[in-house]
């Protein structure tokens, strides 16, 4: 079973109970990095909106079976407070706890249901080599994104590209997809890049960022940039868990060589993961 398939488990076997992101990651023996960045991957969603989906689905079931007491669900749902269930009940499913205790039915209401992880299909990729970077000055264009909107990234390119070759001190012609400063929801920064000598004055805009010498964990993507989403869903749901090393909360990158043809797509890319090093990389934080 993959991470997010042993998070799942874990998630349905203690659902009244402990389900921090600290939790479930010591529970799946990953760090909390690892796990932020696995469970979107595999599934599309933040590991802390499916607990919240789950949760307030079954309380939504409680409330039907006429539970009479609604602090008593509020209680063994995680909430401090009648205010923050109700809060959250009506954002999830557009109506108060009492009004669907009222109805006593859950017609029209889409609940969440616990999620089976059954990948199959996923192809397994090489063993990923192990290298250490020189520090690297990156520059360029960022935008965040919550990890079910990332359709977006791609336009995000179209506006970067017009940029190459135009900045001043640019090294070399690899361009990078900079993954950076994730939170507990699933969002993310993604910057698209290029490493430069000294950061340009312009454009302004530009995100500056830099990145010191560090060990990854390289992972190569051969096929189609469409199929990129099962490469990362793979990398960070197995490849990483089977490697012996421990992802690190780092920015992540997609390395775009000279082979990658941006016009169609193909050529490949690397994405690199950094990782701990030395007898403790195999422990958790």
């Amino acid at each position: 079973m993959n991470v997010t398939g042993k998070a799942l488990w874990y998630i349905e076997t203690h659902l009244y109970g402990e389900l921090s992101l600290e939790a479930i990651s010591a529970a799946v023996y990953v760090s909390r990095f690892h796990l932020s960045r696995a469970f979107p991957a595999a599934t599309g969603i933040s590991l802390a909106a499916y607990v919240r989906g789950r949760r307030l689905s079954e309380a939504a079931k409680a409330l039907v079976a006429g539970a009479p007491d609604i602090l008593d669900v509020a209680l063994s749902t995680g909430y401090g407070s009648h205010e923050a269930f109700t809060r959250a009940f009506r954002q999830l499913f557009g109506l108060a706890p009492e009004q669907l205790r009222a109805k006593a039915h859950l017609k029209d209401l889409k609940l969440w249901e616990p999620m089976r992880m059954n990948n199959p299909t996923i192809t397994p990729i090489a063993a990923p080599r192990i290298i250490k970077s020189n520090p690297q000055l990156i520059f360029g264009l960022s935008q965040r994104y919550a990890c079910d909107k990332i359709a977006g990234i791609p336009a995000q390119w179209n506006r970067f590209v017009p940029f190459l070759d135009q900045i001043p001190g640019q090294v070399g012609n690899t361009t990078y997809g900079v993954i950076c400063k994730p939170d507990e929801a699933g969002g993310f920064d993604y910057i698209c890049a290029v490493e430069v000598l000294e950061f340009p004055a312009h454009p302004e805009q530009f995100t500056r960022l830099q990145l010191p010498s560090r060990t990854y964990a390289v992972f190569e993507h051969r096929d189609h940039i469409s199929s990129l989403r099962a490469t990362m869903d793979y990398v960070w749901n197995e490849g990483m868990a089977n490697s012996g090393y421990r992802a690190i909360a780092a920015p992540a990158l997609e390395v775009y060589g000279a082979k990658f043809n941006p016009r169609t797509g193909l050529g490949g890319l690397e994405i690199w993961v950094p990782v701990s090093v030395g007898p403790e990389h195999a422990s958790l934080p």
